[in-house]
């Protein structure tokens, strides 16, 4: 693709980024054979290519983003699928964060608008203030239907009926490895996950620790920042971004790190870029460093390999791809190989390259889109007749299991039950309420050192 910014405006590092991204796209059009909002709403301007000349066209003039602009690049799941299917290579995440800043910056939304994203900026990342919001929404969830906006409505009903006590588990601190050391890890830890599901990083640190980790939740740590990156605030997705880069520096510095480990996959993808967010700053060398170990959970698992399976039951698991593990990090295999290798009977669903509509807020600021997505996606899974749905993203487990009857767990838990751990709370019709710190007795060895 031609383009003709200036050089001055190549002199601002974003805008030169995206050139480069611009300059890639051949037109093709393959992306829009495998975009969901496409798929869904039929619009051209709805699908990648679309968006991608609607992007040039705002940044190359320097003009101030349109009503029409902003509604087609708001629409974008950020899902990542466009770029497992381009050809040509088109680095498609760089260029549409860089119009969503662009936008959060020259364009004047409306005041509800601006209103919901700035509530969701400052709670979602925060877990205790995203605590009394959940509970808050349990109180005004009957009451609901009287909401005159759809965002409100999605908001109140994505509140789980139990909320989980705080896990001091997540607290920092390290837990020993059982058996010999193999590697010294940290834990991404999360901020809505902490939240929503604490049996996730629970089960996450015992089969680490079974596996030969040493486990550190290093003190500073917190939101990845996706969260408002993807709203353009990149102030904000910088700040909590760079606390990050500083904790796990420290310990990559001190008694050092083998791998960064995520078991939210939308984290991961945002954290394996962090290299590309912080390289015209003071951060650069550091933010490079963590993003070369930055590790989701399968891969780390499938280096270690799993020890002899013990408890697992043989079910048929349906394995949902998440978007940022499949096509923001391009994973597709591990987590599969991983749940076969613990014995369990693996079956994907129809289309899994296709987004769920959770994608981080989405289904909270696009919720007729995503509901939409959802029920293909809900379809689809159902029609494989699985016993459990396993997935390695929070978002996408509240998304299908607020839609299906059968049990969403994480890959980790599956995968920590049949290696020695419990039995995943799902499973046992319990919700997930886990109690607040374990101590199993055959695992003394988890206990923070």
């Amino acid at each position: 693709m031609q383009t003709t910014f200036t050089p001055e405006q190549l002199k601002d590092p974003a805008t030169k980024r995206s050139n480069e991204v611009l300059r890639t796209c051949v037109h093709c059009g393959f992306c829009t054979a495998t975009c969901p909002t496409y798929q869904v709403l039929g619009d051209e301007l709805d699908s990648p290519r679309g968006r991608i000349y609607l992007i040039k066209d705002m940044l190359e003039n320097n003009r101030k983003p349109d009503a029409k602009t902003v509604k087609h690049i708001d629409r974008c799941l950020s899902c990542l699928a466009c770029m497992s299917t381009c050809p040509s290579g088109v680095h498609y995440m760089h260029l549409v964060d860089h119009a969503r800043e662009y936008i959060e910056q020259n364009y004047d939304r409306r005041w509800d608008d601006r209103a919901l994203r700035w509530v969701l900026s400052k709670i979602l990342p925060y877990p205790m203030r995203f605590r009394v919001a959940l509970l808050g929404a349990k109180m005004a969830y009957p009451f609901r239907k009287w909401m005159p906006d759809a965002r409100l409505r999605a908001m109140l009903e994505m509140a789980p009926k139990t909320i989980p006590p705080v896990s001091r588990n997540d607290d920092p601190q390290v837990f020993s490895a059982i058996g010999p050391r193999r590697k010294r890890v940290a834990l991404m830890t999360g901020c809505a996950q902490k939240a929503l599901n604490t049996d996730i990083n629970d089960a996450t640190i015992r089969l680490l620790t079974r596996h030969g980790c040493d486990v550190v939740v290093a003190d500073g740590q917190g939101c990845c920042g996706a969260l408002t990156h993807h709203m353009g605030k990149s102030s904000e997705s910088h700040r909590t971004a760079g606390q990050n880069v500083r904790a796990w520096a420290r310990e990559m510095d001190g008694e050092g790190l083998d791998s960064i480990v995520i078991n939210t996959s939308g984290c991961g993808t945002t954290i394996k870029d962090y290299g590309h967010m912080f390289h015209e700053t003071d951060l650069a060398a550091d933010a490079a460093r963590v993003s070369s170990i930055a590790k989701d959970i399968s891969e780390v698992m499938n280096d270690l390999g799993l020890t002899e399976p013990t408890r697992a039951e043989p079910l048929r698991v349906a394995y949902h791809a998440a978007c940022s593990l499949q096509h923001g990090q391009q994973i597709k295999t591990f987590p599969k190989d991983l749940l076969r290798a613990a014995g369990f009977e693996v079956v994907e669903p129809k289309d899994s390259h296709l987004c769920c509509g959770s994608a981080g807020t989405y289904n909270l600021m696009q919720p007729e889109i995503s509901e939409q997505l959802k029920a293909r996606k809900v379809s689809t899974l159902e029609a494989t007749a699985p016993q459990v749905i396993s997935a390695g993203n929070i978002g996408c487990m509240m998304q299908i299991g607020s839609a299906i009857g059968v049990p969403v767990v994480h890959t980790a838990e599956l995968l920590d039950w049949a290696t020695g751990g419990p039995k995943p709370k799902a499973l046992s019709g319990e919700r997930n309420v886990p109690q607040t710190g374990f101590r199993m007795p055959d695992e003394a060895g988890m206990a923070g050192a």
